[in-house]
């Protein structure tokens, strides 16, 4: 995977990477993962093929790039609720909902931006592991927070954070959210994200 703390070091290098992403996102979305190649975002660039090899080794490298500032943008949504004064349900309950519409909005807004996310998660990339687990945490912070103000029973806040996101992965996870869209006997996803948190406070 691209080493993007060493792009940062540089600017112009950081610069270039920027325009690739940009360009290859742009072409995957409009395209489709499978029918782009390198060799289409070169030429939208109107660069050479190997000089976009000069910063990035494949094009699955380029994917794993994007679905990391995709997740980025997943993580700082969490970390801004995670931080806000409110109560600890209230916390849980806005970043479920935020994740939902994120969702619904940056990874199932047409076909082929699914398509892109479909391929990262067959592919159980560790970035995306790695977002799980950081996620987790915040998770667990707030749950700890909800049992400190007596707001939730006494438990293991890093197991409920893990039996929380388990409860309503079916609202953040993108090939589960799209098979639910045309669903009518499926849980709102109000309903399920009251349940999840009525178990953390009995």
């Amino acid at each position: 995977m691209l080493d993007l703390s060493a792009a940062n070091a540089d600017p112009a290098r950081q610069e270039n990477v920027t325009r690739i992403l940009d360009s290859a996102e742009k072409l995957f979305r409009h395209y489709g993962y499978s029918k782009t190649t390198v060799a289409d975002v070169a030429r939208d660039l109107g660069m050479s093929t190997a000089n976009i090899y000069r910063f990035f080794a494949s094009k699955t490298e380029i994917h794993q790039a994007i679905c990391g500032r995709m997740l980025a943008q997943s993580y700082k949504l969490a970390y801004d609720i995670r931080h806000q004064p409110i109560s600890a349900s209230e916390r849980l309950r806005a970043y479920t909902l935020a994740q939902h519409k994120m969702t619904l909005e940056t990874m199932l807004d047409e076909q082929k931006v699914h398509e892109m996310v479909v391929v990262a998660i067959e592919r159980d990339w560790h970035v995306i592991e790695k977002h799980l687990d950081r996620i987790h945490d915040l998770m667990a912070e707030i749950i700890a927070e909800g049992i400190a103000a007596g707001e939730f029973v006494e438990q293991d806040p890093v197991a409920a954070s893990k039996c929380f996101g388990a409860a309503t992965v079916i609202l953040c996870h993108p090939q589960m959210v799209a098979q639910c869209l045309s669903k009518t006997n499926r849980a709102e996803p109000d309903d399920l994200i009251e349940f999840a948190i009525r178990a953390l406070k009995k």
